[in-house]
């Protein structure tokens, strides 16, 4: 499930011990017992079938005389082998320049796990396709989606919802930095340029600044924008933890001084930030 990956890789990165692939035990007891159902038939199937020709062929081959003793392994019984010393009477009746075929039906095993597809490709049908009851795979991924989608609510109430203007701090470290310049690059570099030198919106690698340069400061203008600058509000884009990502990969941009980079814009507002 690509989608369900790349849609919760936030998620795994924040925290790898957790797993999104959860399922209920109610579905699982549900598929334990589909399970042992299609096996069960399978058997039942497999059983019948070899039953069924063994009956055909005491009808085409009725006992005239006292057959010998079965003499063959159990092993030789299910593969259908027989010793060199049957060899020949197993010779069919005709032959070419001196070759002999003889008489070597398709071993049961095989037929028991023909005749054992039938029925468990038969039993799939009714329960996936006719009766309904079991999960195709376009169910199977809409219910993991939606798994996904709970666990990530829980997330985001539990760790990132406690993050607000008020309350979020510069991140130092280098996973949270290279997550925020992942998340730059995919939201702000339309307006921003790739290395924040400015392009519609302004220059965010220099102390100048129209709306504060403090983390919070960063960090609120990037939740609520600006409508009149033509900031829109990235809220609802973007979790609290996301958010803090971005604003504290911006502050690590001060003083790199990009190529090109859009003259001052604002306030000069001197910020200590801890460079990587």
């Amino acid at each position: 499930m690509n989608a369900l990956i790349l849609s919760n890789s936030w998620l795994l990165a924040a925290d790898p011990a957790k797993s999104i692939w959860t399922i209920s035990s109610g579905q699982d007891l549900v598929m334990l017992l589909l399970s042992l159902v299609v096996l069960a038939g399978m058997v039942m199937v497999a059983v019948a079938a070899l039953y069924l020709l063994f009956i055909l062929r005491k009808l085409l081959n009725p006992v005239t005389v006292a057959q010998p003793v079965e003499t063959r392994s159990l092993w030789q019984r299910v593969s259908g082998l027989r010793p060199l010393s049957q060899e020949k009477d197993l010779e069919m009746e005709h032959a070419y320049d001196g070759i002999v075929e003889l008489n070597n039906p398709t071993p049961p095993w095989f037929m028991g796990l023909f005749f054992g597809s039938i029925g468990f490709a038969v039993i799939y049908l009714l329960i996936y396709h006719v009766i309904g009851t079991g999960d195709i795979m376009a169910s199977e991924y809409k219910q993991e989606m939606a798994i996904a989608d709970l666990q990530r609510e829980e997330y985001i109430k539990k760790v990132a919802g406690s993050i607000n203007e008020n309350t979020v701090t510069l991140m130092n470290d280098v996973k949270g930095i290279d997550a925020g310049k992942a998340l730059f690059a995919q939201n702000c570099t339309a307006c921003h340029g790739v290395n924040a030198e400015g392009k519609v919106g302004p220059n965010l690698t220099d102390p100048f600044w129209l709306h504060g340069g403090t983390i919070k400061a960063v960090y609120h203008i990037i939740s609520e924008g600006a409508t009149e600058k033509g900031m829109i509000a990235w809220k609802k884009q973007l979790n609290p933890l996301q958010m803090q990502q971005v604003a504290s990969y911006i502050l690590s941009l001060q003083g790199s001084n990009p190529a090109g980079a859009k003259e001052p814009q604002g306030n000069k507002n001197a910020v200590t930030v801890a460079l990587r």
